[in-house]
C-alpha cells in the first residue's frame, strides 16, 4: 500500500506485518519496496517460517467519523 504525503510515499505491505519503507517519489518507493520485500522474504526463508501469501491478508479501508468542535 502507498501512502502519499508531503515528503514522499510511505509503503507498506499487508502481507508482511511490519514492514515499512518510503521514498520521495512513487518509483524511489517501488524500489525500497521491492528491497525490502525480499529482504523480509530471504530473513523468513532463512529461519524456516512460512512465507505468507496475499490471499492470507485482509484489508478493508474504514470511515470514520469525528465530531465537530
Amino acid at each position: 500500500m502507498f501512502d502519499r504525503h508531503e515528503d514522499g510515499y510511505t509503503v507498506t505491505v499487508p502481507a508482511l506485518p511490519g514492514l515499512v519503507t518510503s521514498g520521495r517519489t512513487l518509483a524511489e518507493a517501488r524500489r525500497m519496496a521491492q528491497d525490502a520485500i525480499r529482504c523480509h522474504l530471504e530473513s523468513l526463508r532463512k529461519d524456516g517460517e512460512p512465507i505468507p501469501s496475499e490471499q492470507e491478508v485482509g484489508v478493508e479501508k474504514l470511515e470514520v467519523e469525528l465530531p465537530t468542535a
